[in-house]
């Protein structure tokens, strides 16, 4: 299977835990809840498989949005999430360990445009990414096109993300049929996070 790592997409407060979650989430805030648990036991196994986690974060703070994200937000009313410092910014039922890499994308979606973030995963010898975290629509798969256009093999934990604006079925979909993402649940890590030996 190759090199793995676990790359968990903000899983934060703003996003699936409390009241700015719950009211921009048009599903029921149970899923969110099984999101954060079943991501929270996937970073589990991973370190007891040894596979790399690494950890996404998303701040909103306006001097860091460009111009098309300000009049998005403007035209839409949307106020910005998981400001820098703020209890929404901080992981929902995950903490990095110490030497576990942490990244913050600031106003944007995709991964690979946080400082370090793919010199992290060369230095690591990954190739295929596996994800977890929030929301499948929006960042997971912003950061899963770019990664496959690098020639990264995906997998989705499908039981470790939600989608915001879609069905989770047809951007699942979506994803395997054009990134060739392997769909999979956190509960099979011989599926997706195998031991040394396998």
């Amino acid at each position: 299977m190759g090199t793995v790592a676990l790359v968990v997409v903000d899983l934060q407060n703003d996003f699936c835990a409390g009241p700015v979650a719950a009211a921009r989430y048009p599903g029921s805030p149970e899923r969110l809840r099984e999101v954060a648990a079943g991501t929270a036991r996937a970073v589990e196994l991973a370190r007891e498989r040894g596979v790399d986690v690494a950890f996404v974060r998303f701040t909103g703070d306006p001097e860091h949005q460009g111009r098309s994200w300000r009049r998005r937000d403007r035209l839409l009313g949307k106020r910005p999430k998981c400001l820098e410092g703020s209890a929404g910014a901080e992981f929902t039922g995950v903490a990095p360990q110490p030497g576990e890499g942490v990244f913050t994308k600031r106003a944007c979606f995709d991964a690979f445009l946080s400082p370090g973030f793919e010199d992290h995963l060369v230095r690591t010898g990954a190739d295929r990414l596996v994800f977890a975290g929030l929301f499948t629509d929006v960042c997971v798969d912003s950061t899963a096109r770019t990664a496959f256009q690098k020639g990264f093999h995906i997998t989705v934990l499908t039981d470790c993300t939600a989608a915001l604006h879609f069905a989770d079925a047809d951007i699942l979909r979506f994803m395997a049929r054009v990134y060739g993402a392997h769909l999979t649940t956190h509960d099979r890590p011989d599926d997706w996070a195998p031991g040394e030996d396998a």
